[in-house]
């Protein structure tokens, strides 16, 4: 017998016809022998229709107000719900958020989870009752009985905070769609059914298929060990199962209120290789990399910063023991990459550096949190190190320092982030290639959650491809470079909570009237694009900044597997397939299981279709989402 929970997203109960076939899919699942909590959102497009009312009100209407309004979607679902199951002789009672004591903070259309009260919830259970939860809301902690709701996503997060909290064995998320898929099945309709994915890959692919789960989510069953897996709403097919290694203990208080960041990682064996001046055009990274993948040189890092002119610079870090293989490989290719007409010139230039290290702040709590960057940039500068090169996902953050520096900025980031100085031990860590690195982080202990045998992870170096076409790059010419400089950039965009996905700082250093200088690009969501731009020209003349330049015509798209760790050539065949597209690639930011490239906004889906099926991550049946 196991202790189970359900949650049903809008689509599966979208009629009384699918209320009661969920009915019957509960039922089935009790008579199986299991204790059961059901999670449900509001039918089918309530909320859109709740919204669109509010709209035709005011255009600006109170947020409080709006909790109030749209909590009231799944204050239908859970008492039908619960009807059709009183109604095939299955005993069951419906509970709002309130009353199933999921208590938040008072942030309203936004909030997060503090804790759950379970005892009510428990005592049905005993009782023998399916409890019927509406996701998406609960109650403040102000001691006003304020309605909260979580936001976007909301339903996934209440039944995997519900799971934790009430250490069920496990947690499915029944969806349209038959699991996780390669990728976004309306862009690709041969995309793949994978059977397990782990959650740090699923984190960085937030944006995954047919978006079946919500990254914070993910990040309460990462923090909490809580065995997911995301099935059809239609079928009894098993589904895709997310998996996580073994947790910290943590606290059930504070729920999705705990520390951003759980380690802080550092490698003092690295060395960087860079060409500067490279030509601006489809087909350069892929001859590079390719080159270097077929000499089996293992790369970690990689960057390439925004153009300037017809030119890009790109740079990748190894370790220091093939420094020399690597630095030969950018050497012979150097010249096959420069203008024929002027072979002389100081295009492609390689330059080489020694004595650095990357340090990174790795955690699922920094998603959708702006600020944490902010925070990292300015305890390095706090503590004097400027930093060379920053890459970043959605759950690290990393910087290359000077190697002298790097002792004194671990010591620094472990006080800022509140992370013990236990030695975690050598860690093989690499994205397109390996590192030997060193990794800071709590003792572990064991997870006070019951486990649960599930297939083993995807096995291919990449398990999935991803698209983002709502996002804006902004550049930033001619940032000076010394330390906190960054830390002012972020910390603006941070206090007015704007938050940024990629980070590139170029690798070219010009002097301008005696001062180094530097460009800085990074992206945003779209809809905080002008503002952004607004408020950084706004202290660029100040700060001894250039121009702040806006992009709003771009695509992200991105590669993930825990599999392309110590796999040369993973990003020689991304870049090589979209070369043989025609398709330029404006930045490149990379993580260790993530490489993500910057494109134009109208080849994004072409983009996104030549990697798929360079990774053959096709099946052989078509998916159709159902409308």
């Amino acid at each position: 017998m196991a202790l189970i929970v359900q949650k049903f997203g809008g689509t599966s109960v979208g009629s009384v016809e699918r209320i009661q076939a969920v009915a019957q899919r509960v039922s089935k699942t009790v008579k199986a022998g299991n204790s059961l909590v059901v999670v449900v959102s509001a039918m089918g497009k309530t909320t859109d229709g709740l919204v669109k009312l509010a709209n035709e009100i005011s255009q600006n209407p109170n947020r409080r107000e709006m909790d109030m309004l749209l909590s009231t979607g799944e204050q239908v679902t859970i008492a039908l719900l619960s009807m059709a199951l009183q109604e095939i002789g299955q005993p069951a009672i419906s509970m709002t958020g309130a009353q199933v004591g999921i208590v938040t903070e008072a942030e309203h259309t936004r909030a997060r989870i503090l804790r759950i009260e379970t005892d009510r919830l428990l005592r049905h259970i005993r009782e023998g009752k399916v409890v019927v939860v509406a996701g998406f809301q609960g109650i403040s902690s102000t001691g006003e009985l304020e309605i909260t709701t979580l936001g976007r996503g909301g339903s996934d997060t209440s039944a995997v905070a519900l799971a934790a909290a009430i250490q069920a064995d496990f947690c499915e998320i029944y969806t349209d769609v038959p699991g996780i898929l390669t990728t976004d099945p309306r862009l690709v309709p041969e995309a793949q059914l994978m059977d397990a994915i782990t959650c740090n890959e699923m984190l960085e692919l937030a944006s995954l298929g047919a978006k079946v789960l919500h990254p914070r989510s993910v990040e309460i069953a990462r923090n909490y060990g809580v065995p997911l897996v995301v099935r059809s709403s239609w079928t009894d097919d098993p589904g895709t199962w997310v998996t996580s290694s073994k947790p910290q203990e943590r606290s059930l208080i504070n729920l999705e209120i705990a520390r951003p960041v759980d380690a802080v990682e550092f490698d003092t064996n690295q060395a960087r290789v860079a060409l500067l001046r490279v030509p601006d055009k489809p087909g350069v990274a892929a001859k590079l990399f390719g080159e270097i993948a077929r000499q089996n040189v293992d790369v970690d890092l990689i960057i390439q910063s925004i153009h300037e002119g017809n030119s890009n610079d790109i740079a990748f870090t190894v370790t220091t023991p093939i420094l020399k293989r690597a630095e030969a490989v950018a050497a012979a290719i150097a010249p096959a990459l420069r203008n024929p007409s002027n072979p002389k010139s100081d295009e492609a230039e390689v330059m080489v550096e020694q004595d650095i290290a990357k340090v990174s702040i790795a955690g699922a709590g920094m998603i959708g949190r702006p600020g944490v960057a902010a925070k990292m940039f300015a305890t390095l500068a706090e503590a004097g190190v400027n930093i060379q090169m920053i890459s970043t996902s959605e759950v690290k953050v990393s910087c290359v320092v000077d190697a002298v520096d790097c002792d004194r900025a671990v010591a620094a980031l472990s006080n800022a982030f509140e992370i013990e100085l236990e030695d975690g031990g050598q860690e093989r860590q690499g994205g397109q290639g390996g590192q030997g690195g060193q990794n800071i982080s709590p003792l572990s202990t064991p997870s006070p959650l019951s486990a649960i045998s599930s297939p083993t992870p995807y096995s291919r170096p990449v398990c999935g491809v991803a698209l983002d076409l709502n996002q804006a790059r902004l550049a930033i010419r001619q940032v000076p470079d010394k330390a906190g400089m960054a830390a002012k950039l972020f910390g603006i965009l941070a206090q007015h909570n704007i938050s940024v996905d990629m980070i590139i700082q170029s690798q070219r250093c010009r002097i301008i009237d005696g001062v180094p200088k530097r460009d800085i690009a990074f992206t945003v969501p779209r809809m905080d694009g002008e503002t952004a731009q607004k408020l950084l020209t706004q202290v660029a003349a100040k700060l001894g900044w250039g121009e702040v330049v806006l992009d709003s015509a771009i695509a992200k798209v991105s590669i993930v597997g825990a599999g392309m760790v110590a796999q040369p050539g993973v990003a020689a065949k991304m870049f090589e397939a979209l070369a043989q597209h025609q398709i330029n690639i404006q930045m490149i930011a990379t993580s260790e299981i993530k490489i993500s490239c910057v494109v134009a906004q109208e080849q994004g889906v072409k983009a996104l279709q030549a990697i798929h099926a360079a990774f053959e991550l096709a099946g052989s049946e078509k998916f159709v989402v159902p409308v």
